[in-house]
C-alpha cells in the first residue's frame, strides 16, 4: 500500500511511519520540521520504501505523489508551547493545509483520509468524561484558539468534503499521548516532568495540580489510528483515541519523581489561561467500532519514556 503522512517526522507520526514500513508499505512523508525532528525518522531514511519531503503542506506540490490508499493528516504543532510559538503556522496548517490535502485526496486518494484531531476540541469541558457527541467549551479568541479552533475547523472541513463529495474520512480525537520520540522542550507535561526530575530541577505545576489528564502511551495511540484507517465501520465517524485512566497532574508529578528517584521539589506556578481542568475520554465508541482499547499502563509507559529520555538527552 502507498501511505501518505503529513507531520510524519513528529512524535506520533514517526511511530506511525515505523509501523507501516514494518508492513512493507511505501510511506511518503511531508514535514517542515518546525516541531518535528529528522532524528525521529533517521532509521528510515535509507529504506527504499520511505520518501521524505522537508516542506510545508501549505506549499507542497502534491502532484508528485502517487495515488495513496491511506492519508494521515498529523501536521500541526501540538503542544501549548509549540502552537503558542507558531500560532499563525498552526492556524494555516489546520485550515489551508487541510483544504489542500483534502483536494489532493479528492483527486488522487483511493482509500481513506484520517484526520488527527485532538481532545482540545472539547476545550475546558462541562461534560465529563467527554463523548464524541459533546460539542465542547472553547474560547474562540484565546491564546490556545489557534490550535483548538484550528482543529475544530479542520474537522468541519473534513466532514464537509465527506458530505459533499462522498470522501471516506475518519476523525481521531487524540487525547494526551506520551512516549519515545517526544522532544525534551516540547512543553508537554510528561516531558517537562521527566526532564526536570532527571536534571534534579524543580518540577513545575501550573495551577493547583488537581486538574486532570488522561495519558495514552504512543503505541496505543498509533494502534488506534491504524485501526481507524482499517475499519469499514469508521467511514464518516469521529472517534476518541485516548486512555480513560484519569490522573491529577500532581499525581503524575509524584509518579515521575518516584520512578526517576529524583530529589526535585514540586513547585506551583499560576494557572495558564484557558487551561482545561478536566480531561477524560469516553472510549466506548472506539471499543465498539474499532475493537480498540489502550493496553499499556501508565507506570509501564513512563518507565519506557524515562529510559528513552535518559538515553537520548542525558
Amino acid at each position: 500500500m502507498d501511505i501518505f503522512i503529513t507531520g510524519g517526522a513528529g512524535f506520533i507520526g514517526s511511530h506511525l511511519c515505523e509501523k507501516h514500513l514494518a508492513r512493507n508499505d511505501r510511506v511518503f512523508v511531508v514535514d517542515n520540521l518546525i516541531t518535528g525532528s529528522k532524528k525521529n525518522i533517521e532509521p528510515f531514511l535509507n529504506s527504499r520504501e520511505f520518501h521524505f519531503f522537508s516542506e510545508d503542506i501549505c506549499k507542497f506540490n502534491f502532484s508528485i505523489l502517487p495515488s495513496c490508499q491511506v492519508v494521515y493528516h498529523l501536521a500541526s504543532p501540538a503542544s501549548p508551547e509549540q502552537y503558542k510559538r507558531y500560532p499563525v503556522e498552526t492556524s494555516l496548517t489546520n485550515s489551508y493545509g487541510t483544504f489542500r490535502l483534502l483536494e489532493f485526496f479528492k483527486k488522487r486518494g483511493t482509500g481513506c483520509f484520517v484526520l488527527a484531531s485532538t481532545s482540545e476540541t472539547y476545550g475546558d469541558p462541562l461534560v465529563h468524561p467527554q463523548p464524541e457527541t459533546y460539542w465542547g467549551n472553547v474560547n474562540p479568541v484565546g491564546p490556545r484558539s489557534c490550535y483548538d479552533e484550528g482543529k475544530r475547523f479542520a474537522e468541519s472541513l473534513t466532514m464537509t468534503y465527506h458530505r459533499k463529495y462522498g470522501l471516506d474520512v475518519r476523525i481521531a480525537r487524540i487525547f494526551n499521548t506520551y512516549g519515545p520520540n517526544m522532544e525534551r522542550n516540547d512543553g508537554r507535561v510528561v516531558s517537562n516532568f521527566i526532564m526536570q526530575s532527571l536534571m534534579q530541577k524543580p518540577i513545575t505545576i501550573f495551577g493547583s495540580g488537581n486538574q486532570t489528564r488522561s495519558f495514552a502511551y504512543v503505541s496505543d495511540t498509533v494502534a488506534g489510528l491504524r485501526l481507524l484507517a482499517q475499519s469499514q465501520k469508521a467511514c464518516g465517524e469521529v472517534v476518541n483515541i485516548g486512555n480513560p485512566d484519569e490522573k491529577k497532574v500532581i499525581e503524575l508529578a509524584r509518579m515521575v519523581k518516584k520512578l526517576t528517584k529524583s530529589k526535585s521539589p514540586i513547585e506551583f506556578q499560576p494557572s495558564q489561561e484557558d487551561d482545561p481542568q478536566k480531561r477524560q475520554p469516553d472510549i466506548s465508541k472506539a471499543k465498539k467500532i474499532l475493537g480498540w482499547k489502550p493496553l499499556v499502563s501508565l507506570e509501564t509507559g513512563l518507565k519506557n519514556t524515562i529510559r528513552y529520555f535518559e538515553q537520548r538527552f542525558l
